[in-house]
C-alpha cells in the first residue's frame, strides 16, 4: 500500500518478487542471501564511519540461471557484531544507514514478540487490524504490570509461571466456591485457549 513498506527476513527472497513488487508500486526491505549474485551498475558513496559497507544498484541472480531480476534493486551491506546483512530495497529516497536501520527494528519486533509469548503466553494475534492489535497488546501489557505488581507485593519476586499457575489456580478455586455463574464461561474459555496454543 503507498506509504508502507513491507520487511522480510532471507525467507521472502524471490527475484520475481521483487520485479513484481516494484511494478505495482510496493516498497520492500528484504534481507537476502549472502552467496546470492549480483551484478553491479551503480556504485553510491559509502561512509567509511558508518556499518555499511556497500550500497549500490545491482541486478541480483545470473541470466544462465533464468532468475536474474529484470529490474535493478538498491543492495545495501552492512555489518553488525560481525555478521553481515545484504538489503535489497526500492527505496532509493532513504539513506543507506536508514534501510540498515529499518531492518534492525524487525528484528526489535521479533524480540518484543518473544518476550511476549515466552511472558504472557500468547500465541495467537487475536486481531489483525491496526487498532485491535493495539488494544490486545496493550491489554497483556497491563496484565503483566497487575501480575508484576501481584508478584512483587505478596512473595517479593519477579513474575513467573510458577506464580501464574498458582494464581489462576485460587482464581479457579475462588469461582468454584462462589457458584459463580461465570465458572462456566471461564473454563470454557480456558479450553479454547489451550486448544489453540496446541494448533
Amino acid at each position: 500500500m503507498p506509504g508502507q513498506t513491507g520487511v522480510g527476513d532471507r525467507g521472502y527472497q524471490k527475484h520475481d518478487l521483487f520485479d513484481s513488487l516494484q511494478d505495482e508500486g510496493k516498497s520492500f526491505v528484504i534481507r537476502i542471501k549472502a552467496n546470492t549474485s549480483k551484478t553491479c551498475l551503480k556504485k553510491n558513496e559509502v561512509n567509511p564511519d558508518s556499518i555499511v559497507f556497500y550500497d549500490a544498484e545491482v541486478l541480483l541472480g545470473k541470466p544462465q540461471n533464468n532468475n536474474q531480476t529484470k529490474r535493478s534493486v538498491r543492495l545495501v551491506g552492512y555489518r553488525v557484531d560481525g555478521v553481515d546483512y545484504w538489503i535489497a530495497t526500492d527505496r532509493r529516497d532513504l539513506t543507506s544507514e536508514q534501510i540498515a536501520k529499518i531492518y534492525k527494528l524487525r528484528w526489535d519486533i521479533e524480540k518484543f514478540f518473544a518476550w511476549w509469548k515466552r511472558h504472557l503466553r500468547v500465541y495467537h494475534l487475536i486481531a489483525r487490524s491496526k487498532y485491535g492489535l493495539m488494544v490486545q497488546i496493550l491489554a497483556g501489557l497491563i496484565t503483566y504490570l497487575l501480575l508484576a505488581i501481584y508478584c512483587h507485593k505478596n512473595h517479593g519476586e519477579p513474575v513467573s509461571i510458577k506464580r501464574v499457575r498458582q494464581l489462576r489456580i485460587q482464581i479457579q478455586n475462588e469461582l468454584r466456591d462462589s457458584g459463580s455463574s461465570t465458572d462456566s464461561f471461564f473454563f470454557k474459555e480456558q479450553k479454547r485457549y489451550q486448544s489453540h496454543a496446541r494448533s
